[in-house]
């Protein structure tokens, strides 16, 4: 297992808000000194976060492994021929519907209008602002996105045709389609409940609903296979998004129920309120959606290149892609639980308070991607051969796949980059233009890159495009970051990323050399990636002194002597509990009634 998830979380979310110490100063005189909290309040404590901390990491980690498990069933039942590819177009509709719909567009719009809606719920005496901002967005969500979700199962035809024209089995993939195009709607709910819990500041319930989704597509599967070949993959998909609103839909329901209801409720929004609704349904939106859809096309410009291919070319990408990513999500846990805090922070004015979360969830989560990386580059075919070989994948697919996963994984540090950074964009009020406009370049790019590098090398062309491509894209984020709501200082961060960067290619090599000589393929990848981490670690170890990259080190060794005497706590994190705490920020990941 790659290192770091756990505690980075349990050090991201580690500063419960507290009130301003009495007049001594000190550890006993700051505790003296606190405002008195409630019988609930109590369970918030540090070990009740560093708990909730490791919970979710263990549930996003099982998650990951769900989705391993599910692709080695379907690599093993249906291997990595033409109805794998079939059903892989299909799956376009599905990883599209995620992106936009749970990771990134909902949340984005979402977190900070629900953030700003808790932010006024205590000051409301005519109404609850929150229950007013649900009613004015989940009803016409639900009717726009259940709408769309229609139009998509009976365009199915048509979307096969554009997506995947060179395809040898289209009615194949057209009954996918329709069967995955269900969780278009699904998911939409499912990235609404998602947002609402996580500005709550309940996390547990959200990072359940991949392993809901993953098995409700093995459990699928495995049923209907004998029947519905490949179809009962895309049945999953439908069933899996199911599963994820239940998981989710009672938690949501019991967080808006902690505040009573007034005796009679205001016949019309206040202008707040109104306000909320518009920003999540109207213009202010579409920067948003806009960088989600650019982002999410790299898969379509992928899967377009690739139909032309021989038959398998969709399934190595497509393996490829899933096992290469996963440092990727881990790293980005750090970033998806500290993104309420840096909407509040940024909703109390606490610009500085939101620059260093910021900073350091960027060089964190960079580790952990890196360490992922380096592994993924240094072990590719042992890793490929252990997850995959076995049924219908052959060696020959094994070759394949690994080729395609190290030129994926070359790309992984500029998509933690992308995902970490837009949060410095979409965290004010107001979403901005740019991240839309630097994704569509990144966009561009791979396109421009991808139609020769089909040509030339086949699969391992489009991967090299789409790496180029995100990378571009992460270059003109980090760039433009010091002059948006956050102020990210760009060189001493860029200067922390290279270095990191320069350990990663030592790592790689040091990986790769230790591996060659061993046999079974569980024991190289589990030697490689011991070097990796070795490698990181003493490079960590050497660099506590240096300069460039200062939140590390300090996140990392952190000493009870520093923090008896740490700085003064910032606006943000000075406020009282029960009057401008962060609801969404620095608080329990699962604060609900049990």
């Amino acid at each position: 297992m790659l290192p770091g998830p756990a505690g980075a979380v349990t050090e991201a979310v580690r500063g419960l808000p507290q009130a301003p110490p009495a007049r001594p100063t000190g550890r006993r005189a700051h505790a003296r000194g606190r405002a008195p909290r409630s019988k609930g309040d109590r369970t918030q404590g540090r070990g009740f976060l560093a708990k909730a901390a490791a919970v979710t990491a263990a549930l996003t980690a099982l998650g990951a492994l769900l989705g391993l498990v599910r692709d080695q069933i379907l690599a093993g039942y249906f291997g990595a021929g033409a109805e794998t590819d079939a059903f892989l177009v299909a799956w376009t509709v599905p990883e599209f519907a995620s992106t936009l719909l749970i990771e990134d567009a909902m949340a984005l719009i979402l977190v900070p209008a629900f953030s700003r809606a808790l932010t006024r719920r205590s000051g409301s005496l005519s109404g609850d602002p929150v229950r007013a901002l649900v009613r004015g967005t989940l009803p016409r969500l639900t009717l726009t996105v259940g709408g769309a979700a229609a139009l998509l199962v009976a365009a199915a035809p048509l979307l096969v045709s554009a997506l995947a024209p060179g395809l040898p089995d289209p009615g194949l993939a057209v009954d996918c389609t329709r069967l995955t195009g269900t969780c278009v709607l699904s998911f939409a709910l499912v990235g609404y409940c998602s947002a609402a819990l996580r500005a709550h500041g309940c996390f547990v319930p959200p990072a359940t609903i991949y392993v809901a989704y993953n098995i409700g597509i093995i459990g699928t599967v495995l049923l209907l296979r004998e029947p519905w070949g490949v179809r009962s993959a895309a049945a999953g998909v439908a069933v899996g998004g199911v599963l994820m609103v239940l998981v989710q839909a009672p938690s949501l329901l019991r967080e808006l129920r902690t505040r009573p209801v007034p005796t009679r409720e205001p016949r019309t929004l206040a202008p707040g309120d109104a306000g909320e609704g518009r920003i999540v349904l109207l213009g202010l939106i579409a920067p948003v959606v806009a960088f989600s859809l650019c982002r999410q096309s790299q898969t379509l410009i992928e899967r377009f290149l690739a139909s032309p291919l021989p038959a398998g070319a969709i399934s190595h990408l497509n393996y490829a892609q899933k096992v290469a990513q996963m440092p990727m999500i881990l790293s980005l846990m750090l970033c998806t639980v500290s993104f309420p805090v840096v909407a509040r922070a940024l909703a109390a004015g606490d610009t500085e308070a939101a620059r260093r979360r910021v900073e350091r969830d960027l060089l964190l989560a960079a580790v952990v991607v890196l360490v992922g990386a380096s592994t993924v580059i240094a072990a590719a075919p042992r890793i490929v051969e252990l997850l995959f070989e076995r049924g219908e994948f052959s060696a020959a697919d094994t070759t394949a796949t690994a080729a395609v996963m190290r030129v994926y994984a070359l790309g992984l540090l500029g998509q933690t980059m992308v995902g970490a950074l837009v949060r410095c964009y979409f965290s004010a009020a107001r979403p901005l233009w740019y991240p839309a406009a630097a994704m569509a370049a990144g966009l561009a790019t791979t396109a421009a890159a991808g139609v020769p590098g089909a040509h030339y090398w086949g699969a391992v062309g489009i991967a090299s495009a789409n790496a180029l491509g995100i990378t571009v894209t992460a270059v003109l984020l980090l760039r433009g970051a010091h002059r948006q709501a956050v102020p990210v200082r760009v060189d001493r961060l860029g200067g922390g990323l290279l270095r990191l960067a320069a350990a990663g290619a030592w790592a790689t090599g040091t990986g790769w050399l230790c591996q060659l000589a061993i046999g079974p393929a569980a024991l190289a990848v589990a030697v490689a990636c011991l070097a990796v981490c070795g490698v990181f670690l003493l490079f960590i170890a050497c660099a506590v002194k240096a300069p460039e990259i200062p939140p590390l080190p300090r996140s990392a060794r952190r000493t009870p002597h520093a923090r008896r005497h740490r700085a003064a706590p910032s606006a943000a994190e000075a406020a009282p509990v029960g009057e401008t705490a962060p609801v969404g920020g620095d608080v329990p990941l699962d604060h609900g009634r049990r």
